[in-house]
């Protein structure tokens, strides 16, 4: 059984997808750009998008009844990898060890054009 996870202090999907959906005590959330849940709009800046995506997705877990630090995989997408040391700096800020595991990739294109995309696995403690 699936359920969907919607708040207004994330951006609302942009396609035929869900922000999260939850199954059983698993949470997993769709691909978040640094859209600022307000104006549908990229924000600007490096450090930025990324604080932006963050928020976006602890907006998500925060509605889902959890935090960022349940989250146990992260995928970080990035337009330009030179942008890798600044995401670790960021993540070390708002994540709690153990840190969640992680891949990061360089990619041709973001939608919108951002610098960065980030989805996640919660495993929610019951």
């Amino acid at each position: 059984m699936k359920k969907k996870i919607e708040t207004t202090k994330a951006p609302s999907a942009i396609g035929p997808y869900s922000q999260a959906i939850e199954s059983g005590n698993q949470i997993y959330l769709s691909g978040q750009i640094p859209l600022d849940p307000e104006t549908m709009e990229l924000v600007k800046g490096e450090e930025n998008q990324i604080r932006q995506v963050f928020a976006n997705i602890s907006a998500i877990c925060e509605e889902a009844n959890c935090s960022i630090n349940d989250i146990v995989k992260l995928n970080v997408s990035l337009q330009d990898l030179s942008m890798f040391a600044l995401v670790n700096q960021i993540m070390s800020e708002l994540f709690s060890e153990p840190y969640p595991a992680r891949a990061a990739l360089q990619v041709a294109r973001l939608p919108l054009d951002s610098l960065i995309e980030v989805e996640a696995i919660v495993i929610r403690n019951t």
